[in-house]
């Protein structure tokens, strides 16, 4: 018995070192995570987080909250559910795709970043118009978050221009520049890219001033700042490293605070395979369910203008609040989508940081 077990792994090995693999792998040495200590600490301030519509919804990736404090979430079967203050619910929209980023505009619009039907706008009867597909010609591969100026331009972030949402593993194991920042103008209607060669362009958050955006680099660990205004205007630069999570979601408070969303904490098995592009061609031909996975934790950063981590609040062991992956600061309350979690999180915003 036990050679015929040996016989069969060596065999299944040898088939799938023969498969080609879907992806053409680059080498990656990252950095080491900073240390969870002095304001890292891990704390359980997460668990006290009440929970929305519990049971009733899957993966509310991002929040957003209109003038009378209502709360939406975009759902994993392309719908758009509204939350009102008394706990019920209803249907908003039904994009038809894959609703992530929400952001409303000044005329009450819900501006959507949806990963498959692109840039979209919804206006308060649920009305659906597409804004975009495309930025220089090439598609929108993965379109994810936003954000909008005072003057109404419409900043997102196209994650891949290769990899589609339901294959975004192999875009973290491919390790290579897919990801775009672009801009959208209501008025003229013109879609300009702002920067290329991103590792995962994720969440956006423009700073209190429109001076500049941050955009998350998820695959890097890292949030770059590209300057709208000034002196550096065009130019862009690395405004955190090393973080020790994969940076999603992104949000501005508008006072000078960003909070980031950590999806989850960085992967040993997938930054030790990151050096080896055989390795990860080998990874990539397993089935989705033998892949690297997320560890379950709440994660949510609090980020001053300069760069600085000012505060940390965490779930440990995800058991109330887990992948983690938008923050949205609505007067002092703060709202947590997930990606796959079944529920929308709020707790009260830590002092330091209420308006």
């Amino acid at each position: 018995m036990g050679k015929w077990l040996v016989f069969t792994v060596i065999f299944i090995s040898a088939v799938v070192i023969a498969l080609p693999s879907p992806v053409e792998p680059a080498a990656y040495n990252p950095a080491p995570a900073v240390e969870l200590n002095g304001v890292w600490t891990p704390n359980e301030a997460l668990t006290n987080a009440q929970l929305w519509a519990k049971g009733k919804i899957i993966g509310p990736e991002d929040v957003a909250a209109d003038d009378q404090g209502r709360i939406y979430g975009g759902l994993r079967n392309g719908t758009i559910v509204r939350i009102n203050a008394d706990g019920s619910d209803s249907l908003f929209a039904d994009t038809g795709g894959r609703p992530l980023g929400l952001h409303f505009d000044n005329a009450g619009n819900l501006i959507v970043a949806d990963a498959i039907k692109g840039l979209l706008q919804i206006n308060p009867a649920g009305e659906i118009t597409t804004l975009t597909t495309q930025a220089n010609g090439i598609p929108l591969g993965f379109t994810d978050d936003l954000d909008i100026t005072q003057d109404g331009l419409i900043i997102f972030s196209d994650a891949s221009s290769k990899w589609s949402i339901h294959d975004y593993k192999l875009d973290a194991l491919e390790a290579k520049p897919y990801g775009r920042l672009v801009a959208y103008d209501p008025l003229s209607k013109k879609t300009t890219v702002l920067l290329e060669g991103l590792y995962f362009a994720n969440g956006v958050a423009l700073s209190h001033d429109d001076s500049f955006v941050l955009v998350n680099e998820t695959w890097r660990y890292r949030v770059t700042r590209y300057w709208l205004k000034g002196d550096k205007q065009g130019q862009h630069d690395v405004f955190i490293d090393n973080l020790p999570g994969f940076p999603d979601g992104i949000s501005s408070n508008k006072r000078g605070t960003f909070w980031l969303a950590l999806a989850a904490p960085r992967n040993p098995m997938l930054d030790n395979s990151h050096p080896y592009p055989w390795l990860k061609k080998q990874l990539a031909k397993l089935p989705k369910a033998l892949q690297p996975k997320a560890q379950p934790y709440g994660f949510v950063v609090a980020l001053n203008e300069a760069g600085h981590v000012v505060q940390t609040l965490h779930d440990t062991k995800g058991r109330v609040l887990t992948e983690i992956t938008s923050v949205e600061q609505v007067g002092n309350r703060l709202l947590m989508g997930s990606l796959s979690a079944d529920q929308i999180g709020e707790m009260v915003v830590p002092e330091p940081f209420r308006l």
